[in-house]
C-alpha cells in the first residue's frame, strides 16, 4: 500500500520536508538542475556542493527515501529518454577505443537499424500512409528541434507530387505551427515527426490537428511513443545509438523509402523527376545550359560577313 508520501514528486518532498541547512543547499541545487543530478552518482553530487557523501544520502532519507539510490532513480522517472544518451555512455565499457573503431561500429548499427526498420514495417499501414499523401488537400509537417531536418526532407520530395506541403517550422518555433491549425480542415493531413528526445510542443500540435479533424501519419521510433496516441496510422524506424539520443539516419531512411513508394504509387516519378531536371538544370554546375545560351545568342554585326566579301 503506498502513501501518500509515495505519489509525491520530488519537488513535493522537499517542500514538506524538514531539512538541515546542508540538505537545503542540495535541494537548491537538484531544484535548480534536475536532469543534471539525475545523471549523478551521489559522490559527485556531494562534491559539487560542497557536502560529504554520508549527508548526501541524509538529505535523501529526509525525503523518505531509503538512500540516494532510490532518490535518484525516482528523480530519473520521466527523464528516461533526455537521459538516454548520458546512460548508455556510462554503460560503456571504459576500454581504449580508436576512432576507426568508433566509425565502423557506427555504420554496422545504421545498418542494423535500417534492416529491423524494413522486418518491422506494416505493409498495410505503409498502403494507408501512401494513400493519405497522395490523396491529401492539403499537407502540414510537423517537424520541431532535430526534427525539423527530416521535416525538411520530407517537404523536399512531397513537393513534387503535392500542390500543397507545408513545413511548420520557422524561426517563430511551435507558435508558427500552432497558428496553423485555423487552417486545418476534414481532408487535410499532418506528418508528425518525432524521435527521442520527444519535442512537447510536437505532441501537443498534433493532437489538436487531430481534434480539428486532421489525419495524423506520425514518424516515431517504437510504440511507446507519446506521438503514436494521437496518430491515425504510425510508421517507425529503430534509431538506436551509442553515442546520441537516436540515429538520424535511420530517420531519414524512412522518410527517403516513404516517399520513394509515394514516387512510385502516384505514376508520375518519370514526369515529376524532368520537370525537376528542366527546372535545375541552369543551376547544376557543369550544365548545358550556358552552352544553348551561348549558341543561341543574336551574332554580333562583326561577325555577319558583307555581301561583296570574298568567300572563296
Amino acid at each position: 500500500m503506498t502513501s501518500p508520501q509515495d505519489r509525491m514528486s520530488i519537488s513535493q518532498r522537499i517542500i514538506h520536508a524538514t531539512l538541515s541547512p546542508a540538505h537545503r543547499q542540495i535541494a537548491d541545487y537538484v531544484l535548480d538542475y534536475p536532469l543534471r543530478v539525475a545523471a549523478m552518482p551521489a559522490e559527485d553530487l556531494a562534491e559539487i556542493v560542497g557536502v560529504s557523501v554520508p549527508t548526501v544520502n541524509r538529505f535523501a532519507r529526509a525525503l523518505g527515501f531509503s538512500g540516494y539510490a532510490q532518490f535518484r532513480a525516482d528523480l530519473v522517472l520521466g527523464y528516461e529518454s533526455a537521459l538516454a544518451p548520458v546512460e548508455k555512455l556510462r554503460a560503456k565499457p571504459q576500454q581504449s577505443v580508436v576512432p576507426a573503431d568508433v566509425f565502423a561500429d557506427t555504420l554496422a548499427t545504421m545498418a542494423r537499424n535500417v534492416e529491423r526498420t524494413r522486418q518491422a514495417l506494416d505493409l498495410d499501414i505503409l498502403a494507408q500512409a501512401v494513400d493519405a499523401i497522395l490523396s491529401a488537400r492539403r499537407i502540414y509537417i510537423i517537424g520541431l528541434g532535430s526534427s525539423a531536418w527530416h521535416g525538411g526532407l520530407l517537404l523536399r520530395r512531397l513537393d513534387l507530387f503535392s500542390d500543397d506541403v507545408r513545413l511548420l517550422a520557422n524561426i517563430e518555433g511551435a507558435s508558427f505551427s500552432a497558428r496553423s491549425l485555423r487552417g486545418i480542415k476534414p481532408g487535410d493531413l499532418v506528418v508528425a515527426i518525432a524521435f527521442p528526445r520527444y519535442m512537447a510542443d510536437t505532441i501537443t500540435l498534433s493532437k489538436r490537428m487531430a481534434d480539428a479533424g486532421a489525419q495524423v501519419l506520425a514518424l516515431t521510433d517504437n510504440a511507446s511513443s507519446p506521438l503514436v496516441s494521437h496518430a491515425t496510422m504510425t510508421l517507425f524506424a529503430h534509431v538506436e545509438s551509442a553515442y546520441f539520443a537516436n540515429c538520424e539516419a535511420s530517420a531519414l531512411a524512412l522518410i527517403e523509402a516513404l516517399t520513394a513508394a509515394v514516387a512510385h504509387a502516384s505514376g508520375r516519378s518519370m514526369q515529376a523527376a524532368t520537370e525537376l531536371a528542366d527546372t535545375v538544370l541552369p543551376y547544376l554546375h557543369g550544365g548545358h545550359s550556358n552552352a544553348f545560351r551561348a549558341s543561341a545568342k543574336p551574332a554580333l554585326i562583326d561577325d555577319i560577313p558583307d555581301d561583296d566579301a570574298d568567300l572563296s
